[in-house]
């Protein structure tokens, strides 16, 4: 499946060199297909695959949580517009 992951980044710096830690040590079946911030770093959108949002979000959490507060979706692939694969 696909999970959007939306954070609010207080800290900008650590935040991305955290993900970029958590790039080189994806869960086996995982694969990140986006990466992007806003202009002036405060809102940050990821697309991850993976078997569950549970897993994402403990993933994710432990690179990158105590720089952002971030809420995990499944995402409707189906309906996606340009979703990579």
């Amino acid at each position: 499946m696909y999970v959007m992951v939306v954070s609010t980044v207080s800290d900008d710096g650590n935040f991305w060199s955290g993900l970029k830690k958590a790039h080189t040590q994806l869960p086996q079946g995982a694969t990140w297909k986006l990466a992007v911030a806003s202009r002036g770093g405060g809102k940050a959108v990821n697309v991850i695959t993976h078997d569950s949002v549970d897993g994402v979000r403990e993933f994710f959490e432990a690179f990158a949580g105590a720089y952002a507060t971030t809420e995990y979706f499944e995402a409707d692939a189906a309906n996606a517009v340009g979703l990579p694969r």
